[in-house]
């Protein structure tokens, strides 16, 4: 009987012990969701900056005869935006220099998407190497910016703390009409703080987000040789033989001559000199 009358009162008190802590973790859980929320709504989230935040840059450099530079060059754009405007851009585009004279650059810049920037690079090495180009060289750097995201998210959300303040003053009226005009200026300057720190902010993440990608491109001689090219450097260098051989005739004349005539002078001189005596 002692035990039958007990166990309700346990049973009773199990469940008044229990639904306190399932309230407070349910409490924890929505406060816990609610933070989360304003902190993305106010871009302030510190889960972003947990891990290494890295912005990273590709650099690739390929060699391929001058008739074949442009036509890479256009493929591996193509390539580019066939990915899409989320995943790729270019974000710039150059060639100089003559065909004909096989003496062309280029380069194409683009903005991709970090997540598949390694897999992207792999695809412009395929690209080149099917054409037959020679890969110079291919580069990877990375500029930690854990620190700008962190020191932008706290100086934003400090901005946005005190707007709130100042729009609860407007919003109250408490104060004189001086106080409220100045309420009114600080809010307005606050506002602009907050704009360009924002601005900062995602031009930080989008370095993160996308990284830049830098591919040169140098002209070299045809794979398949030239029957020509031996006979036009050697014509090159005769020419540049006589051309030296000229400018050291030309040395020669304007130092020897006067020197010659000099010469030639003081012996008619002498001669003259040598005859006036033998007359008397």
């Amino acid at each position: 009987m002692l035990a039958a009358s007990l166990g309700p009162l346990v049973l009773t008190a199990c469940d008044q012990a229990g639904g306190p802590r399932r309230e407070s973790a349910e409490q924890i859980e929505a406060a816990t969701t609610d933070m989360a929320a304003e902190s993305v709504e106010d871009g302030s989230s510190d889960f972003s900056t947990s891990l290494p935040q890295l912005a990273y840059e590709y650099g690739f450099t390929f060699a391929l005869p001058g008739e074949d530079l442009r036509r890479l060059q256009r493929q591996h754009a193509t390539l580019c935006e066939q990915q899409g405007p989320q995943s790729c851009v270019i974000s710039g585009l150059s060639t100089h220099g003559s065909i004909d004279d096989n003496d062309v650059t280029g380069e194409l810049q683009m903005l991709v998407a970090t997540r598949h920037a390694r897999a992207f690079g792999a695809l412009l090495e395929e690209e080149a190497e099917g054409m037959g180009a020679e890969q110079l060289s291919a580069d990877i750097s990375t500029d930690e910016v854990s620190r700008q995201l962190t020191d932008s998210e706290a100086y934003l959300a400090s901005r946005i703390e005190l707007r709130d303040r100042l729009r609860e003053v407007r919003r109250t009226r408490s104060g004189s009409v001086e106080e409220l005009v100045q309420a009114e200026r600080e809010l307005a300057a606050v506002q602009q703080e907050i704009d360009a720190a924002r601005s900062t902010l995602s031009q930080t993440q989008g370095r993160v987000a996308m990284s830049r990608m830098t591919v040169s491109y140098e002209s070299t001689a045809p794979v398949g040789g030239d029957f020509l090219a031996p006979v036009r450097g050697a014509m090159g260098s005769v020419g540049t033989i006589l051309g030296t051989l000229l400018a050291i005739a030309i040395l020669l004349a304007a130092v020897g001559l006067p020197l010659l005539g000099a010469a030639l002078g003081l012996r008619w001189a002498k001669r003259r000199l040598q005859g006036a005596p033998a007359e008397a």
